[in-house]
């Protein structure tokens, strides 16, 4: 049976944006079948053995938007970001280069600059670049004083947020150790240089513990920096957990960044997808807690949750630990081959714009696995505090901070903290 027939199973969506299609050059092939939900940034064929990963996405201002992602695979050096721009609400991109030396990377926006922030390669060190120009150049990371932020170990992380809270920004990140992975938090002070590895302070790594859950723990990773509804700094981390309800970890941070704790008897929270990569951000609006998850739809896993990956679901939460299915974004009836997975995304007036790590079905036989994906896609899912199940097209993009007080790009974002908690 051909990869064509094996794979074409029939999905279903909602908030569908309209789709306008461009292939990178390099990873171009000819296109004989309906494409992905969504808007195709990047696709690179199963047989090229370099897969898609770790999208991200910053707006620049109205309309112009940037993202990124990495590769993986046996075909993939796995120590380069490609980088792309939009100026037209995500309807069409092209290419703004790449970043040898940069992987598992965040792109934020502080002080009119546009930031991209993870490690030097897979294992590699924390590391860090700046533009001034919405993408086309960018600082060079060679030591201390430009970029490279530890000058030894090996460490994780992926397009996690960046907050700014206590006069600080915050970063999760964790470092690799022969019994798993130990999260840490960075940070720093908002008027540093934060291209210096001496203006970042780390906190102390937590050990994971096997026994925790029951035994049923096997690992932690990919934090979130978010603050707390009680003004505390915390690591929300996605938990590798054999069971259903997912999970996903909190961690309290001392407020200079010092100190970083868990309490494993209060720590473990219920969330609709915490087995897989999410981003959580705070809209001051709704005081809500908002996130694009994986969670599970019943019957569509073999019982390896971790690869339920089919189904992209928006949850938002009063505190962190109380999480409510708002809509589900978008589902494929196969979980093997399909899948909308490590969503990063930003409020974008009164929608959510979001980069989504995307397995479907293609002109070559489709993704090698849910998780190993051929497609970067772009979304839009319009008024996401409407509670309504409606099925939403394109509408207006980028409404100012006037027309919405979410504030409209990401470096109001940074900003957008519980506001009675916030120092600054």
């Amino acid at each position: 049976m051909s990869g064509l027939s094996r794979k074409a199973v029939k999905y279903k969506l909602t908030a569908l944006v309209a789709a306008a299609i461009w292939f990178p050059s390099v990873w171009s092939c000819a296109q004989a079948y309906p494409p992905p939900p969504g808007v195709v940034v990047a696709h690179s064929p199963a047989a090229s053995q370099i897969y898609l990963g770790s999208p991200s996405i910053a707006i620049i201002s109205r309309g112009h938007y940037v993202l990124s992602h990495d590769t993986f695979g046996p075909g993939s050096t796995q120590d380069t970001e490609y980088l792309y721009e939009s100026r037209d609400c995500g309807n069409t991109w092209k290419t703004l280069g790449t970043l040898k030396g940069q992987y598992w990377s965040s792109l934020f926006i502080w002080r009119r600059a546009l930031y991209i922030m993870g490690t030097s390669g897979y294992g590699g060190v924390p590391t860090i670049r700046r533009s001034l120009d919405g993408g086309r150049t960018w600082t060079q990371p060679r030591d201390a004083g430009t970029g490279v932020l530890s000058a030894s170990g090996k460490y994780f992380t992926a397009p996690v947020p960046v907050v700014a809270a206590h006069g600080r920004l915050w970063r999760a990140m964790e470092e690799v150790d022969p019994n798993g992975l130990w999260p840490f938090m960075m940070s720093a002070p908002v008027y540093g240089d934060l291209l210096k590895a001496s203006t970042w302070t780390r906190s102390n790594a937590m050990a994971p513990n096997p026994a925790w859950l029951g035994d049923g723990f096997k690992g932690w990773l990919e934090g979130n920096a978010v603050v707390g509804p009680d003004g505390g700094v915390m690591n929300m981390l996605r938990v590798y957990h054999a069971g259903l309800p997912e999970k996903a970890a909190l961690l309290t941070t001392s407020r200079d960044g010092a100190r970083m704790e868990f309490d494993p008897s209060s720590g473990f929270v219920d969330l609709p997808g915490g087995d897989k990569k999410f981003t959580i951000r705070f809209d001051r609006r709704t005081r809500l807690y908002w996130s694009l998850v994986n969670a599970v739809v019943d019957g569509h896993h073999s019982g390896n949750i971790e690869r339920a990956r089919n189904t992209l679901a928006l949850v938002s939460s009063p505190d962190l630990r109380n999480w409510t299915l708002r809509r589900i974004v978008l589902h494929h009836d196969d979980w093997q081959f399909h899948a909308f997975q490590y969503a990063d995304w930003q409020f974008d007036g009164t929608d959510i714009v979001a980069a989504v790590r995307t397995s479907f079905d293609d002109a070559t036989g489709g993704a090698h696995s849910q998780h190993d994906a051929n497609y970067v896609t772009f979304h839009r899912i319009e008024g996401f505090r409407d509670r309504s199940d409606e099925v939403r097209r394109w509408g207006q993009c980028g409404l100012s901070q006037e027309d919405d007080d979410s504030g409209q790009s990401q470096a109001s974002d940074l900003q957008d903290q519980p506001r009675a908690l916030d120092s600054q």
